[in-house]
C-alpha cells in the first residue's frame, strides 16, 4: 500500500470518527500533495510525499516556536498535535548513535581530516542515509561536532 492511499484510508476513517483535527490536518496535506502535482505536472511518489510531510512538520516546528515565545501556548499544541499526526507517516528515524556511526563510517570513506571536507562527507551521507530518515540538521551538527 502507498503511503499516498495509507493516508486517503486513514483520512476516511477520521471522517468517520468524527475527528476533526485529524480530518483537517490529512485534507491540508492532500492539497499540498495535488498542489504539488499541479506545479510540477508529476505524480507523487512516496518520496515526494516524504518531502512533503517532512516541509509541513519543518514548517509547524517553526510555527510553534513562534508561538510560544509569543505566548500563545493554545495554537503551539494545536501545531504540535499536527506534526504527531503528520509524524505518523514518517519512516522509523535513526538516533543520534546511529547517525554518529554513519558519521564515523563516511568520515572515514572519504578520508576527511577538516571542516573544509564537510561537503565530501554530507555527499556520501546523503546517498547512505534513506531519504527521511535523519533530520539532515542533525547530522550537518554531528559531522561538524565530528570533524572540529
Amino acid at each position: 500500500m502507498s503511503l499516498l492511499s495509507e493516508i486517503q484510508s486513514d483520512l476516511k476513517q477520521a471522517m468517520l470518527d468524527k475527528d476533526e483535527l485529524t480530518r483537517d490536518t490529512l485534507r491540508m496535506f492532500k492539497s499540498e500533495v495535488q498542489k504539488f502535482e499541479i506545479d510540477n505536472k508529476e505524480t507523487a511518489d512516496d518520496a515526494k510525499v516524504l518531502q512533503i510531510i517532512n516541509k509541513m512538520i519543518k514548517q509547524r516546528n517553526d510555527s510553534i516556536t513562534q508561538f510560544t515565545n509569543g505566548g500563545r501556548s493554545d495554537l503551539a499544541e494545536k501545531e504540535q498535535s499536527e506534526v504527531d499526526i503528520l509524524s505518523k507517516y514518517k519512516p522509523q528515524q535513526l538516533n543520534e548513535a546511529e547517525i554518529t556511526s554513519k558519521v564515523k563510517t563516511a568520515i572515514t570513506e572519504s578520508g576527511a581530516a577538516s571542516m573544509q571536507d564537510i561537503g565530501k562527507v554530507m555527499g556520501i551521507l546523503k546517498t547512505s542515509i534513506a531519504s527521511g530518515t535523519a533530520d539532515m540538521g542533525i547530522v550537518s551538527k554531528i559531522v561538524k561536532e565530528q570533524l572540529s
